[in-house]
């Protein structure tokens, strides 16, 4: 397949451009400056530019461009460019599907798991309502922005957790760990949606050929708190997991952001993608873990 990726320098465009050439397949990188050849195309999202002969045999667009909301912290200006990120990306993409000669079969559009805003003791599948949060916000307008792309062309929402990977959300984390520090945030048994980053970029791999349309969320199938995933850190690093970082204390200096990325309780099923056939290489966050700081 020939594939067209915005946002392929990123964390998961990385690795999943690593993925996609190691099994044949052709990558096409969307960037912001003069392309440098014909495995770049030229695109603008802030003034939402796109050439629509960029999809001439292209077969699928994985569209993984959007602000990082682990950048703290969120201000006013900061909060509209993590909206404004994703939705004029989107919009420049399913604009120029629109006029395009022959549009891509697939799209699949990075979202996240935020949706569902903090949901203690639900289980979250891709049926369960909407959140009310800033997150949940950004990413019903993310997702709106997709199903607007061609008729004939099948759209994916990748609904996605915590990607545990060096680069990732935990980044922060791994120095304060490393010095001893760790601990519980909060109460600590809030349940984080985890997913290794070779999984991440797996899932995407298999979504391509899937028939799968519509939201899908893509977690780690067992599921574990947030005191799981960062004593597996400590353990790996063999260091301590002592110290608790309470609650009024991270609310204080993070506000919105830590309720709504560390404090947050979302259990989230992958049922579906597991019933599509896509096997997880890391079944638990201590593997995962493990694979992260090998």
């Amino acid at each position: 397949m020939r594939i067209l990726i915005s946002g392929s320098s990123g964390l998961v465009g990385t690795e999943l451009r690593r993925q996609l050439q190691a099994a044949g397949h052709s990558v096409v990188s969307l960037v912001r400056r003069p392309s440098r050849g014909p495995s770049e195309i030229r695109w603008d999202p802030a003034t939402l530019s796109l050439d629509p002969t960029a999809f001439d045999g292209i077969d699928a667009v994985v569209n993984l461009s959007g602000a990082s909301i682990g950048r703290l912290p969120w201000t006013k200006a900061y909060r509209r460019q993590i909206m404004e990120s994703r939705v004029q990306a989107t919009r420049t993409l399913t604009d120029a599907m629109r006029l395009a000669a022959t549009p891509p079969a697939v799209l699949l559009n990075a979202s996240a798991v935020g949706v569902y805003g903090n949901r203690p003791g639900e289980e979250l599948t891709e049926e369960s309502a909407h959140g009310t949060d800033f997150l949940a916000t950004v990413v019903t307008a993310w997702e709106a922005e997709a199903r607007l792309a061609p008729a004939s062309t099948r759209v994916v929402m990748l609904r996605t957790g915590l990607v545990l990977a060096k680069g990732g959300a935990l980044k922060p984390l791994l120095p304060i760990v490393k010095l001893g520090l760790g601990g519980p945030l909060g109460r600590g048994t809030q349940t984080w949606p985890w997913v290794s980053l070779h999984d991440e970029a797996a899932a995407i791999v298999h979504l391509l050929t899937s028939e799968l349309s519509g939201p899908v969320n893509i977690a780690g199938p067992a599921p574990a708190t947030a005191n799981d995933v960062i004593r597996a850190v400590a353990t790996a690093l063999r260091r301590p997991f002592l110290v608790p970082v309470p609650e009024k204390v991270l609310t204080l200096a993070l506000q919105d952001a830590a309720k709504q990325l560390l404090l947050s309780d979302q259990r989230v099923s992958s049922a579906r993608l597991q019933a599509d056939g896509f096997r997880f290489t890391h079944r638990t966050a201590a593997e995962a873990v493990t694979w992260m700081l090998r």
